[in-house]
């Protein structure tokens, strides 16, 4: 019967010990990262992501396949939050929340902008959700890229994100619409 009772709370031990990783986001293999882009009309963009790890795996073409939709990141879907109006590569997205995926290939990515929020990340079947879809420009790291990183580069009304992992860095250019 004691060792029942022992075998009993050393689960329970477990348990809360397991739901309390799972609510420190900052204690997953893939921690929780932001970033963020201001223009100078105090408007922004914030994008909140988990950060893989690269730990000696070939990433693109193999981990991530090339030519399918990928949730840009690990956990829950990366989330794209604006307070201005954007032009993504031809694609109107009004201020609001949304998710981003992007679709992988050796020399050019897709950036999808997905009005569905609040999913995990995979599978992919939002289709129907989706505002549209941007070219996504793509070049070598200048080295190698061991945490998945998304990052703002700002020049005037427009942000350029960027999205570099292992020897990849796809960009796209978001301008402020008016």
């Amino acid at each position: 019967m004691q060792k029942r009772i022992a075998i009993t709370a050393l689960f329970i031990l477990a348990a809360a010990v397991l739901a309390a990783c799972q609510k420190d986001k900052s204690k997953r293999p893939s921690p929780p990262a932001q970033a963020q882009c201001s223009f100078s009309d105090g408007k922004t963009i914030t994008v909140d992501y988990s950060s893989p790890r690269m730990k000696g795996r070939k990433i693109f073409g193999d981990l991530v396949p090339y030519g399918e939709v990928w949730r840009t990141g690990a956990n829950e879907a990366t989330t794209f939050v604006t307070t201005a109006n954007l032009n993504i590569g031809g694609t109107s997205v009004p201020a609001g929340n949304y998710t981003i995926f992007t679709v992988p290939n050796q020399d050019s990515w897709k950036l999808i902008v997905n009005k569905k929020t609040g999913e995990w990340g995979i599978p992919y079947n939002y289709q129907s959700d989706e505002l549209g879809r941007a070219d996504m420009s793509v070049s070598k790291a200048g080295s190698p890229v061991e945490d998945f990183t998304i990052s703002f580069d700002q020049a005037g009304s427009a942000c350029s994100m960027n999205i570099s992992w292992e020897t990849t860095k796809a960009s796209v250019q978001i301008n402020e619409s008016k």
